[in-house]
């Protein structure tokens, strides 16, 4: 059995995408998380729901823990638990003090593994379309530590051998020092035409990059208005930014886009737009939860061979009445004399998951083309049909089956949607009373009707200045009837063509 360990684990340069495979599953084990200030939250969510999650992040005059500390904090937490993951930006022996962390724990008989993360010092550059290496360019490259331990009387860094020691220069954490930066490399030798970059927040979708030479660099920043976290890159290198830049050349870069859906849900529609280089401000508006009652549910599962009919409007509604489904020990065999409908694709998909595929999905993913192709097949008059949806599902299709002769329609809540309040809060505030969001998308009337209740609460009024995205026409009308401006309603009404159209209204 493995004893008590402490992981000293490197969280990459910011990119959730970029973080290890390895790392995750740590993560996903560890009985204690201790993070840095430059880990991208999204990996605390790989935690489990029993894991303590201690912040000892180091800003610029603001230290949430001394390194000291930290350090005796690592010994303490090593001996009483399993498994401690300390989560570091970057890599964690690349100016992480990794190093020191690791000879505290050696010195105080703990267990220790370091497990390597992308450095920010050739990660950033490349996002920057900066090769830090380039035959016949740059044969070599050095990584600087822009911000040295500030009580040393002298610096560890030999500037006048610096200079010239390789081709490509590379400084971490160096913005606030960038006039020594360059006053030192100029005053041995480098000449003050060299090309500079700087790029700001490197793999997030905020990056921000400014280049210019040794001599214009300062001001160029300064005018620019570059701030910390940076990485500060010296030399010809910076010259095949303009050829090879790819990172600022996504479709959707530089914009910022709301997501209002349920927590849980977010995770397909963020991933796809952040793909396209979108930045992605994910505000889970309404929750998914169990009904209090599933007796009545399960008299229809019980009861399900009278139908001829099972429709699908969602996928929510297919894993919710599925859980059931084998909750009271049943399994598809059970629907084996009904046909089975999906509103689109998405939820066919999921039918796929246990083992069926649809009879019907309509051409447009809306509730009234069920309707209408099920009467253009002579399959409503005298049929019988269960609905498996959300408690506040809207009645129009129940209503159109039964006044085009069907037999019996039952419209079964199986899943609850409620108001998610979390997001009041001013993380979010800020963003939403400044309108600092290109645009809002919105996957359902009840995400419309919940982002309108916390605009409320805010005190901000609904104006045609919060652009909407709206993935089908029931969302849209619910949306204009509130007020809001939706300035286009995807093409495809799925998560899928709800980014395409994104992407296709930013062109």
């Amino acid at each position: 059995m493995k004893e008590n360990t402490v992981y000293l684990v490197g969280a990459g340069p910011g990119d959730f995408g970029l973080f290890t495979v390895k790392s995750v599953e740590l993560v996903k084990k560890a009985d204690i998380l201790i993070y840095d200030n430059l880990v991208n939250r999204r990996i605390l969510d790989y935690c489990s729901s029993d894991c303590e999650q201690i912040y000892v992040g180091k800003q610029s005059s603001n230290h949430a823990m001394k390194q000291e500390d930290i350090n005796k904090l690592l010994v303490k937490k090593g001996k009483e638990f399993k498994s401690v993951v300390r989560l570091k930006g970057g890599d964690p022996y690349i100016f992480g003090r990794g190093g020191e962390e690791a000879i505290e724990l050696r010195e105080n008989n703990v267990n220790f593994e370091v497990i390597n993360g992308i450095s920010s010092a050739y990660s950033v550059p490349t996002c920057a379309g900066i090769p830090v290496t380039q035959r016949g360019v740059a044969a070599s490259v050095s990584f600087i530590t822009g911000h040295e331990d500030p009580t040393k009387n002298k610096s560890d860094i030999n500037w006048e051998s610096l200079s010239f020691a390789t081709q490509t220069l590379v400084f971490l954490m160096g913005v606030k020092n960038l006039p020594n930066i360059v006053e030192q490399l100029t005053k041995y030798g480098r000449k003050k035409t060299t090309p500079v970059a700087i790029i700001q927040k490197g793999t997030y979708p905020t990056q921000k990059t400014v280049v210019g030479t040794l001599e214009t660099i300062i001001e160029i920043a300064n005018k620019n208005n570059i701030k910390p976290p940076s990485i500060i890159v010296v030399g010809d290198v910076v010259n095949y930014r303009e050829k090879v830049n790819w990172f600022e050349k996504r479709p959707l870069f530089g914009k910022s886009i709301i997501v209002t859906r349920a927590r849980e849900q977010a995770s397909k529609v963020v991933l796809e737009l952040e793909d396209l280089g979108a930045n992605v401000i994910e505000m889970p508006v309404i929750k998914i939860a169990q009904i209090s009652d599933y007796s009545t549910l399960d008299d229809e599962i019980e009861n399900i061979k009278k139908y001829n009919w099972i429709i699908f409007t969602s996928v929510n509604g297919v894993i919710h009445f599925f859980k059931r489904l084998n909750e009271i020990k049943l399994d598809t065999r059970h629907l084996a004399n009904s046909k089975i409908c999906a509103i689109g694709t998405a939820t066919n998909d999921e039918l796929k998951k246990y083992g069926l595929v649809a009879d019907l999905i309509p051409k447009r993913f809306i509730s009234d083309e069920i309707a209408k192709q099920l009467k253009e097949d002579n399959e409503i008059e005298e049929k019988s049909f269960l609905l498996p949806r959300a408690d506040i599902a809207p009645d129009n299709l129940p209503e159109t089956l039964r006044q085009n002769g069907a037999s019996i329609v039952s419209d079964i809540p199986v899943y609850k949607t409620i108001e998610d309040d979390t997001v009041n809060n001013s993380e979010y505030s800020e963003i939403l009373e400044k309108i600092s969001y290109d645009l809002v998308t919105f996957t359902s009337s009840s995400t419309v009707k919940n982002f309108a209740k916390i605009l409320d609460k805010l005190n901000i009024k609904i104006s045609d200045e919060i652009k909407c995205a709206a993935i089908g026409p029931v969302t849209e009308k619910t949306a204009k009837e509130l007020g809001f401006n939706v300035v286009f309603t995807a093409k495809e009404h799925t998560i899928s063509g709800l980014v395409n159209s994104t992407q296709d209204f930013f062109k």
